[in-house]
């Protein structure tokens, strides 16, 4: 089994960064790509980011775009999700994903998923 663990949530104010990591542990792991994702209260989750590890191409929603950054370090089997220009909208609960098969970087489809880190953003 995979285990994924989040950190480096927490509230800030708008306009300031944060970053968040996410560890992947267990078997032997060799992750096709990673992801994050989030929920804010009421709402549906949506695709944020998510990075191929073979070519490293990554894929971001239009909200984010310019400001967050995905990357990952495959020695350490982490994803990270640097975070900057923060609103207030991007209050939610972040996830990381990992999947061991093939899909187009934006799919929801993953095996494995985190418990999550909250992110407020005060205004």
């Amino acid at each position: 089994q995979v285990q994924l663990v989040e950190s480096g949530g927490g509230l800030v104010q708008a306009g300031g960064s944060l970053r968040l990591s996410c560890a992947a542990s267990g078997r032997t792991f060799s992750s096709a790509a990673m992801g994050w994702f989030r929920q804010a209260p009421g709402k549906e989750r949506e695709f944020v980011a998510a990075i191929s590890r073979g070519t490293g191409r990554t894929a971001y929603t239009d909200s984010v775009k310019g400001r967050f950054t995905i990357s990952r370090d495959n020695a350490k089997n982490t994803v990270y999700l640097q975070m900057n220009s923060l609103k207030p909208e991007d209050t939610a609960v972040y996830c990381c994903a990992a999947r061991n098969f093939m899909a187009t970087l934006t799919s929801p489809e993953y095996d494995y998923w985190g418990q999550g880190t909250q992110v407020n953003v005060s205004s």
